[in-house]
């Protein structure tokens, strides 16, 4: 019973988390290589690396199950996340610990898992280099990171490395409507559209922005997704690309300050939304080069915290400039 409340309280990221390599919905050639390397009993050392919501801790979590069983899993891998603790002291404590005692009662090797292995300080990974080198015969190492240039390349020699990339819709949607068909839940074909929009690619964001937008709406549609994200809609970016290039600057500032204020938008969102749209307008292309650009220099002032109402200013003049432009071209021609 006291199972059974864990399970209805749990985030469905975990909820939902993957328990065997062939439940994984990505990634089946490193799936295959992996499940080979089991079957022959010879797993090397594994490097993951990729975006968030990809599939790497789920991967390792998978094959550790797939090893122990539910008994052996707690004494036989050891789980750090390397955020918490990335100094020389996790390596030459806890993870040199667990790594250098063998097991009596079980043959085979243990397992140490370290994600977030980019957040680790150069001396730590120099000390995890030796440990990964002296205790290869009974203890296995598998790093989860994001970048793997902030991985050391001694490192990265020692490891069998596996880029796990972002997941596809096609991927995607099947495990969503599982999720969807298993909570019973409402949710239109666009609301669909849209949490996979959204997720770009990650599993785990798909997930969420689902469960949140689940909890504060009876129907999952594409206005409570976006609603519930705080992300603008498609229509209120028409809206705005209207206003910049058809109306006058003053105008086309006030409309899209009411419409930030009102929505509660973030420029760097309509920022990040316009850019789709500047590639299917048809712009000559040094125009949209030139606005190309500008967008690039706002969102970098955007990044470095300057005031908004200015940077919104910079944009609708930009896309001004852009329109008298092109007019200029559209009369010589």
């Amino acid at each position: 019973m006291a199972e059974k409340a864990k399970q209805v309280n749990l985030p469905w990221v975990e909820k939902y988390r993957p328990n065997q390599l062939d439940e994984l919905i990505s990634h089946t050639d490193i799936i295959n290589t992996i499940s080979r390397f089991l079957k022959e009993d010879r797993l090397p050392h594994l490097l993951f690396y990729g975006p968030p919501g990809t599939g790497k801790t789920s991967t390792i979590l998978a094959v550790a199950k797939q090893i122990y069983s539910p008994k052996e899993f707690g004494s036989m891998t050891l789980e750090l996340n390397a955020s918490d603790d990335r100094g020389i002291g996790i390596v030459r404590g806890p993870v040199l610990g667990f790594a250098s005692t063998r097991t009596i009662f079980r043959s085979g090797f243990k397992l140490v898992i370290l994600d977030e292995a980019d957040a680790m300080t150069r001396d730590a990974q120099n000390a995890l280099r030796r440990v990964i080198e002296k205790y290869t015969e009974n203890t296995r190492f598998c790093l989860i990171c994001n970048y793997l240039s902030k991985i050391i390349p001694a490192i990265q020699s020692r490891c069998t490395r596996f880029r796990f990339g972002p997941l596809s819709t096609d991927q995607m949607v099947p495990r969503i409507e599982h999720v969807i068909s298993a909570e019973n839940i409402n949710v239109t074909p666009d609301g669909l559209k849209a949490v996979v929009t959204l997720a770009d690619g990650d599993m785990r964001k798909s997930l969420n922005i689902l469960q949140s937008t689940s909890m504060g709406h009876d129907l999952v549609d594409e206005e409570n997704v976006y609603l519930c994200v705080g992300h603008p809609l498609r229509r209120d970016i028409e809206n705005i690309l209207t206003w910049m290039l058809n109306e006058d600057f003053t105008s086309a500032y006030n409309n899209i300050l009411n419409l930030k204020t009102t929505k509660g938008y973030a420029l760097q969102d309509i920022l990040s939304e316009i850019h789709v749209y500047v590639h299917k307008i048809d712009f000559p292309n040094h125009v949209r080069i030139l606005l190309l650009e500008k967008m690039a220099d706002i969102e970098y002032r955007l990044a470095v915290g300057t005031n908004e109402k200015i940077q919104l200013s910079s944009l609708v003049a930009a896309f001004q400039v852009a329109r008298d432009l092109t007019l200029q071209e559209a009369e010589k021609d």
